[in-house]
């Protein structure tokens, strides 16, 4: 994990968004707690990796046995923890570590999850028990595209291969069989220009943006053309994977 990724999501410490002012329009029936759902039952043991702050984790995670929730970030753990005393129902343990260096024993969880973050598909496979299943909802390459081809930057914004396309070869490469990939689209739509900086100054779509250099013109100049009645609209590209041992 890079020194300077961690130190970004450290600083953040929280990762709710509830702050911000948006609409969501689903143009793809695509649900990744869905699946959580459909592959799990109420004694299952799952790992849930790049937890973050917890919250989706404590709002949004069917009733299984238990469930272990870990981040590279202490900080991010320290937050979780907190917001877990709101959810006193709810089965799950927080720890620190690193996805790409899990140390688990093998064929331990009924089912892996990974949003928004990266994994290894080796380690997760190991982990996981004969018939498990690993659920993935990832962010592509040409998530936010009008917006990172007007700044000439972005996740993933140079790249040959596509964040979905290399995850999908990964998890065939460590033995996972019955692969599902889908691109999952949606548009957003931020009420005010506010609420999309806040985003952006949240989530690394684009790489170092601040509101203190150019980046706030080219900013002024997307949401002169991309304004619309419902408000500023991103349109988001991402990526559901399911894939079992």
């Amino acid at each position: 994990m890079k020194e300077n990724e961690l130190e970004y999501y450290s600083k953040i410490a929280n990762w709710a968004f509830s702050y911000i002012k948006y609409e969501k329009e689903l143009l793809t029936s695509w649900d990744y707690y869905e699946k959580i759902e459909e592959n799990t039952n109420e004694k299952s043991l799952c790992l849930d990796l790049g937890t973050g702050g917890g919250e989706n984790v404590l709002k949004k995670y069917p009733k299984v046995g238990v469930i272990i929730a870990t981040d590279f970030s202490k900080e991010m753990i320290y937050s979780a923890k907190e917001n877990a005393k709101k959810y006193p129902e709810k089965n799950v343990k927080f720890g620190v570590m690193d996805n790409l260096e899990m140390k688990f024993p093998n064929d331990v969880f009924d089912l892996v999850s990974a949003r928004h973050t990266p994994i290894n598909a080796k380690q997760i496979y190991s982990c996981l028990t004969k018939g498990g299943t690993l659920v993935i909802e990832g962010v592509d390459k040409k998530d936010c595209w009008n917006l990172k081809e007007l700044f000439g930057k972005g996740q993933a914004y140079n790249d040959k291969i596509s964040i979905s396309q290399k995850d999908y070869q990964n998890i065939k490469n460590a033995g996972f069989s019955n692969i599902e990939k889908v691109e999952i689209k949606i548009n957003e739509y931020y009420k005010t220009k506010e609420d999309l900086i806040f985003l952006l100054l949240k989530a690394p779509i684009l790489e170092d943006f601040s509101v203190k250099s150019k980046d706030l013109e080219l900013l002024n100049e997307y949401v002169k053309k991309y304004k619309t009645e419902k408000g500023i609209l991103l349109e988001r590209v991402l990526y559901g994977i399911v894939a079992k041992k």
